[in-house]
C-alpha cells in the first residue's frame, strides 16, 4: 500500500533519495523542453537541504516514487517542485501528491513548469489549474504559470 508522508531533509538518507529522484525526474523535463538550464538539475545536496521548502513524498514499498515541495506565504501556497521517478510514470502519483498539498489551508495555489512540458501542462489543467500566462527566465526558457 502506498504511503504519502512528509520528508525530513535534515535526514541525510532522505535528502539523498530526494536528490536522486530530482535528477531523474527533471532530466526528463530537460529533454522535453530542450535545455539543461533547469535549476533542480544543478542543485547541490547542501542547497537542497537548505531550500526551506516542505517536501511530501509518495512511497511504494518503501521506495520514493514521487515528491512535491512547496512554500506557503500567507494564503498562497507556491509549489516549487513536482517530481515522479520515470519508473513510476502514468500511475497518478503527481495527482495524488497535489491532492495532498491541496489539503493545506490556503486561498490559492500557484505552480510553474516549462511551457514545452506538455505532460505537466495537461496534468495541471486536468486538475483545475488555470494558465496565467508565460514568462521568460534569464536563459530564455519559457515558463508556463498556473493558479488554482
Amino acid at each position: 500500500m502506498p504511503v504519502i508522508r512528509e520528508i525530513e531533509l535534515n535526514n541525510v538518507m532522505a535528502a539523498a533519495e530526494v536528490l536522486d529522484l530530482q535528477k531523474k525526474s527533471y532530466r526528463i523535463e530537460a529533454d522535453l523542453i530542450g535545455t539543461d538550464e533547469i535549476p533542480p538539475l544543478k542543485e547541490t545536496f547542501e542547497q537542497l537541504q537548505n531550500c526551506g521548502e516542505t517536501f511530501i513524498g509518495y512511497f511504494i514499498e518503501g521506495v520514493l516514487a514521487g515528491a512535491v515541495s512547496y512554500k506557503k506565504s500567507g494564503e498562497v501556497l507556491d509549489i516549487h517542485r513536482m517530481m515522479v521517478h520515470p519508473d513510476f510514470f502514468r500511475r497518478g502519483i503527481a495527482g495524488k501528491l497535489l491532492a495532498e498539498v491541496e489539503r493545506q489551508e490556503c486561498h490559492e495555489i500557484i505552480v510553474s513548469t516549462g511551457a514545452a512540458n506538455t505532460p505537466a501542462i495537461k496534468l495541471y489543467e486536468k486538475l483545475g489549474f488555470v494558465r496565467q500566462g508565460d514568462s521568460v527566465v534569464g536563459n530564455g526558457l519559457v515558463i508556463a504559470n498556473f493558479k488554482k
